[in-house]
């Protein structure tokens, strides 16, 4: 058998189409419309890093957020391991948020 050849940038298409099925709880935009989402990393081996803060470091999502994009990602056929790391820096601040996202929540 031969070696399963992975295109790291459909890879990415398929994790941002995953992370934007994960909302936070408190706010019905999605976390990559919400601007939480800071980087999607795809190595050629499959595996997959996202960088991710919160609205706030003492977000009562910040167990369940991460854990969640985690195993999403991990779902995608062609990821062969997938790692979530929790940023505060910079912050997160409002205008992070898509057009589509401010225009949802009125803003």
């Amino acid at each position: 058998m031969g070696n399963i050849v992975i295109n790291p940038r459909e890879i990415e298409a398929k994790v941002v189409e995953a992370i934007q099925t994960c909302y936070d709880p408190e706010i019905p935009v999605n976390i990559y419309e919400l601007g939480l989402i800071y980087g999607v990393t795809v190595d050629p081996d499959g595996s997959v890093k996202v960088q991710m803060t919160l609205t706030s470091p003492n977000c009562p999502s910040a167990a369940e957020l991460p854990a969640e994009v985690e195993q999403k990602v991990r779902a995608i056929p062609g990821v062969s391991r997938a790692t979530v790391e929790i940023v505060f820096d910079p912050p997160w601040e409002p205008w992070r948020m898509s057009e589509a996202a401010r225009l949802q929540l009125g803003m």
